[in-house]
């Protein structure tokens, strides 16, 4: 066979390939390169190359969801964390069996749908505080979870909130509300926008509101970003069997109605973790009551004991050594 015929069938092959993958069966492989390309801005053009805009925009509609709007009511949680004799269910001893010698939280790796996951649960909510980087919109004031951890003196800390990303590389301008001892320490916008944090009760508040008024809803530490997941024990709706918001890695905030506070980070990259359904379910199982989504991506960051438990990837699904520098997080300090 002439060395050209071979060529052309192999173009042939890949050629039926291509268009067997992209307009084929395998809805998941189309959905994926959509959302990935629409997601990282200025790769959108890829999209629209194998795509048209009303299949593009039918793909992305896969992603929404119904947000609850109901007000979170403080008074059903009643703060005991105890160490208790008797548990509800496996997930229940899980959180509430504390390990030998340490009273401040329990680590746990666990699956969120078919991906790796680490989830603490923090007995004392008045120890979880906001985390920041050295700095706010001076150039050089990010720093990664780990070294913000370590500088504040936090036993564990995660990732939590935007910030301005013009060039894909990030900032030390937060985007949103912060807000830290009962001030409002960053406000760009004047909006009711969704906030997520720690009440002066010690509770877990998600409020649409400025950060004036949270802060006169009693609001101690929070940052601003969503979507809110569970609030009053009622689950986020989603549109679609998709699960809303495609897949990547998360980082998310619950709190249970005993008070213990829940941290949740997992593994994934753009397109490849877990949906936020998967997310929600998986917070339910371990009881928590009121939840929110803090951030994900290449961002999701969780430090244990001084180490980054969890393998934070790019886009390309290139590990990030030492994890991305970010602005804002929470925090188990000492």
């Amino acid at each position: 066979m002439r060395k050209s015929t071979i060529f052309f069938l192999v173009i042939d092959v890949l050629a039926i390939f291509c268009f067997v993958l992209f307009y084929g069966p395998f809805d998941s492989f189309r959905n994926t390169l959509v959302n990935t390309a629409m997601v990282t801005k200025s790769h959108q053009y890829i999209a629209y190359t194998f795509f048209s805009e009303k299949t593009v925009q039918h793909i992305l509609d896969l992603n929404k969801f119904i947000p609850v709007t109901d007000d979170v009511d403080l008074d059903d949680i009643v703060i005991d964390t105890s160490e208790k004799d008797t548990y509800d269910n496996e997930y229940d001893e899980a959180i509430l069996k504390r390990d030998k010698g340490n009273n401040d939280y329990k680590y746990l790796q666990i699956k969120v749908g078919k991906h790796k996951a680490h989830l603490v649960a923090i007995y004392d909510p008045s120890k979880v505080t906001l985390i920041s980087s050295k700095a706010f919109n001076t150039g050089s004031g990010q720093e990664t979870v780990l070294k913000m951890c370590e500088r504040v003196g936090g036993l564990v800390c995660i990732n939590g909130g935007g910030f301005a990303d013009p060039d894909g590389w990030g900032s030390d301008t937060p985007l949103g509300y912060v807000i830290k001892d009962g001030e409002v320490i960053w406000s760009p916008v004047t909006s009711k926008e969704n906030i997520i944090g720690l009440t002066d009760d010690n509770k877990l508040l998600l409020t649409k509101a400025t950060g004036k008024e949270a802060v006169e809803m009693g609001m101690r530490d929070g940052l601003q970003f969503g979507p809110f997941l569970i609030v009053n024990g009622e689950t986020i709706k989603y549109e679609s069997a998709a699960g809303g918001y495609d897949r990547a890695a998360r980082v998310a905030i619950a709190q249970r109605k005993d008070g213990v506070i829940l941290f949740l980070v997992t593994e994934g990259t753009h397109g490849t973790g877990p949906t936020l359904k998967e997310v929600v379910d998986t917070l339910v199982l371990y009881g928590a009551y009121n939840a929110a989504n803090l951030d994900g991506g290449t961002s999701s960051q969780m430090v244990v004991d001084g180490k980054l438990v969890n393998n934070p990837k790019n886009v390309f699904g290139q590990s990030v050594a030492g994890g991305r520098r970010v602005v804002t997080g929470f925090g188990l300090i000492k």
